[in-house]
């Protein structure tokens, strides 16, 4: 059997629309030529969609690095957001940036064990998603799910001591890092392996329109962010969860957060096709790249796209393109990166072009953003004295959530749990 080359080889139709994006220039180690969006964001944003799937309305987005770099300040009647909304997103990236870099200082001090993946530099994703959402929305994050957590709201002392493997932690010290979860503010876990959120995500908001549908609960209208990585973008369950969410127009936005690295591996050597968006449409959703280092394009994007699925219009893939400023773990000595690269994202901070934003646009004065950083601080050196002081979990919780039987092999017959036995860490326990 042979197959026709002319009728495998039409494009699907689209419908190309543009916001402004970043100015910067690509350096000289692109290794795309004209053209390319990677490294610099050098083209407008574009939304392409299959002609009969309803896409994003674009709106024109006035870049934080635009402005900075044009240093030409906009009248209040322009500006995308208001003071109020201004100072929520500095407050949360410095809690993020802060968050993070106490982490490092407590890992290095012995208080933290196994892996810890920081976030710095990517905190205008998280912050740009995040605090547009409401507190029963969801969130399904990856390992790197520390700010996450913190953006959604649970409380920075819960998941310091969640790191400490404390008892008062989000998971009662029993997560740590990679595992962040809180039921009350709807964080949906933090996961190991790349990929293994997204059909966690998938079945959330398969559960909101369930509910909405078919039980017919009208304030079911949740919608959940899948948070992962480029490289997962490679992995089966990520197509398989795109194509059911599309089937059902499920309420999801899948969030690539693609900061242009595995751990030594860079994602334009990993993929065929680097441009991580286009793989929306193929599954007949939008798919929209955002410079992910600008915190007012990323929620302009993530302003519509949480839209059309709380108002049951279906998925949206958004690739925001990003940057850590850290290696891929606190175990990572970062030597395999271009000094060259890092320095030009170092550039391009999202806080400290948020910062010069404010200022120049009159959304916020010097001394009032001081006032934020001075109680950021006071948060994160609570949030440590609170997880050192806290008690570490009681022996008894070791086998909880491990079988589904109360009664099976965590607990003896005398009721107990055999892992108060002296003998069980010694493995001569009577089992």
């Amino acid at each position: 059997m042979s197959f026709s080359a002319a009728k495998f080889a039409q494009p699907l139709p689209i419908n190309p629309v543009s916001a402004s994006r970043s100015n910067d220039k690509p350096l000289s180690f692109d290794p795309f030529k004209a053209g390319s969006s990677f490294l610099g964001s050098t083209l407008k944003l574009r939304v392409h969609v299959p002609s009969k799937v309803s896409h994003l309305r674009r709106s024109t987005a006035n870049a934080v690095s635009d402005v900075v770099k044009e240093k030409k300040p906009q009248s209040p009647a322009n500006l995308l957001l208001t003071k109020e909304e201004a100072l929520v997103l500095y407050e949360d990236m410095v809690l993020g940036r802060a968050f993070e870099d106490m982490c490092a200082q407590m890992y290095y001090r012995g208080k933290m064990f196994g892996f810890v993946h920081l976030y710095n530099g990517q905190e205008a994703v998280s912050t740009g998603f995040i605090k547009l959402l409401r507190q029963d929305d969801y969130v399904v994050s990856t390992y790197r799910d520390h700010v996450h957590a913190v953006s959604k709201g649970v409380p920075a002392r819960a998941v310091m001591s969640e790191l400490f493997g404390k008892a008062t932690g989000c998971c009662r010290g029993q997560g740590g890092s990679m595992h962040m979860f809180s039921k009350e503010y709807n964080l949906l876990g933090g996961f190991a392996f790349i990929g293994e959120g997204i059909p966690v995500a998938t079945g959330a908001a398969f559960s909101s329109k369930y509910k909405r549908e078919v039980l017919k609960q009208a304030d079911a209208d949740q919608v959940t962010l899948a948070f992962f990585g480029d490289g997962t973008c490679n992995n089966g369950q990520f197509y398989e969860c795109l194509n059911m969410a599309a089937l059902w127009k499920l309420p999801i936005v899948f969030v690539v957060e693609n900061n242009l690295w595995a751990i030594g591996m860079s994602h334009l050597r990993a993929t065929s096709d680097p441009e991580i968006w286009k793989k929306g449409p193929a599954f007949g959703m939008p798919g929209v790249h955002v410079d992910g280092m600008d915190v007012l394009k990323v929620r302009e994007v993530a302003k519509e796209a949480i839209e059309r699925a709380r108002k049951g219009e279906g998925p949206t893939l958004v690739e925001c393109e990003t940057y850590r400023f850290r290696g891929h773990s606190l175990a990572d000595p970062d030597e395999l990166r271009d000094p060259a690269e890092k320095a030009h994202y170092a550039e391009r901070d999202p806080i400290s072009a948020f910062k010069k934003y404010m200022i120049e646009n009159k959304l916020a004065n010097e001394q009032e953003l001081k006032n934020i950083d001075k109680k950021v601080d006071e948060v994160i050196e609570d949030s440590v004295e609170f997880a050192d002081e806290s008690p570490h979990p009681q022996r008894s919780q070791l086998l909880e959530n491990v079988f589904a039987d109360p009664k099976g092999f965590g607990i003896g017959p005398d009721g107990r749990y055999r892992c108060e036995d002296p003998k069980f860490t010694e493995g001569t326990a009577e089992v």
